[in-house]
């Protein structure tokens, strides 16, 4: 690599080390998502009131419910002597929800929505009308408390807030207990900006309980609750009795976190999450105990190749093209020699009647035919030259002796 090409790279080096430094230590954007869930600590999540409620109701158990509304109170067979607190940008309530909260509420029991909007059956069965006036341009609003003990106090949204009220009440059962205070504008026929007061809190009797309602939830966020506006929440929470148990709602939220997956009604029912679970640690064991068991795979080693009759071969056809047949005849009958000195033990210094009886006898073989080939090799022996047939021959006897 030249020189040239080893800067090049140190400057890329540098350049992408640079955007990933400016990356991690650059300040994170504001999350202004509307979340209210206990955990979440963005400008609009419940962090801080969900901390502050044992201070705030030091006499009740303070319960998380994690879980919907219906499968709660149908669970704990409409307990009386409960609050139930539901925070929320806008709390869906479907017919089986909203009939078991009425029957609640009608135990005796209190629940509180902060909400900019209730469900339509709820709001039905309630007679209540909610609308918003929010614009493009964000302004601010006043929210402010009807008891006179209060002392007229003001509590100022700079943010975040679309204004709801309601527009309808059943003023029967119902008392208005804050109102909110905004600025509406007139951007179609050039009227001056109105200022506008609705009631945005109120307490609705059901049955032996109540339902306390506000259409300003985000006067319950983190934001606020720093911003100076905490003694609105702890005023508007001063309206539910002292009872044994307070219900935080953590289920219906916009920012709690929603498993999508396939996996998840299994998950959601305790007797198959744990069938899923115990199969899941059975394959692993199986796994880890079958691997320690297995032998390891054996390598297939090929064996050695027997190069014998190859190399035969190769020497036969280097006699055959050189048509030295005499050196051929005289290596096969000095090989055959050695054969019988080695297998059978017969002195080959001298061929005669004698040697041709002991062979014949330690081969098993006839003396006829032991002393045809001993005398042939003899004749050979005696000559000069020799043909291919005569090698020819000399095989075929040598070869009928071994069988």
């Amino acid at each position: 690599m030249d020189k040239r090409s080893k800067v090049v790279i140190a400057i890329f080096s540098l350049v992408v080390l640079g955007i990933i430094i400016t990356e991690i230590v650059r300040p994170k954007p504001i999350n202004w998502r509307q979340s209210y869930t206990a955990v979440d600590k963005i400008p609009f999540g419940c962090y801080i009131l969900y901390n502050e409620l044992p201070s705030l109701f030091g006499n009740s158990e303070i319960k998380t419910v994690e879980k919907s509304v219906y499968d709660i109170l149908i669970a704990n067979d409409a307990p009386v002597g409960s609050n139930y607190i539901f925070i929320n940008d806008y709390v869906d309530l479907d017919q089986q929800e909203t009939n078991q909260m009425l029957d609640y509420v009608d135990s005796g029991n209190t629940i509180f929505i902060a909400s900019t909007g209730f469900g339509g059956h709820l709001s039905d069965t309630l007679n209540i009308e909610i609308a918003s006036d929010y614009s493009v341009q964000e302004g601010s609003s006043i929210l402010n408390l009807t008891h006179k003990k209060f002392d007229d106090s003001e509590f100022e949204l700079t943010r975040g807030s679309f204004n709801s009220h309601f527009i309808s009440v059943d003023s029967t059962n119902t008392t208005v207990l804050g109102h909110i205070t905004y600025t509406k504008d007139n951007f179609i026929d050039d009227k001056p900006a109105e200022k506008i007061t609705r009631p945005n809190f109120i307490k609705t009797r059901f049955g032996d309980g109540y339902f306390i309602l506000n259409t300003t939830p985000i006067a319950y966020s983190n934001f606020y609750m720093l911003k100076g506006n905490q003694d609105y929440v702890a005023r508007t929470f001063s309206y539910l009795e002292d009872k044994d148990i307070l219900y935080w709602d953590n289920y219906k939220k916009a920012g709690r976190i929603v498993i999508n997956s396939p996996m998840r009604f299994v998950l959601n029912q305790e007797a198959l999450k744990w069938v899923y679970y115990l199969t899941m640690l059975g394959l692993i064991l199986f796994v880890l105990f079958k691997a320690k068991r297995e032998q390891r795979i054996i390598p297939v080693i090929e064996p050695l190749k027997n190069s014998s009759v190859e190399f035969a071969q190769a020497v036969g056809s280097l006699y055959h093209q050189n048509k030295d047949f005499t050196d051929l005849v005289h290596k096969k009958m000095n090989y055959f020699l050695a054969y019988i000195r080695n297998r059978y033990h017969v002195d080959t210094g001298q061929l005669n009647e004698r040697t041709f009886q002991v062979l014949a006898a330690k081969a098993g073989k006839g003396i006829k035919e032991t002393k045809e080939l001993m005398e042939y090799i003899i004749h050979l022996k005696n000559k000069n030259t020799h043909t291919e047939q005569e090698s020819i021959e000399l095989n075929k006897k040598i070869t009928a002796f071994k069988q």
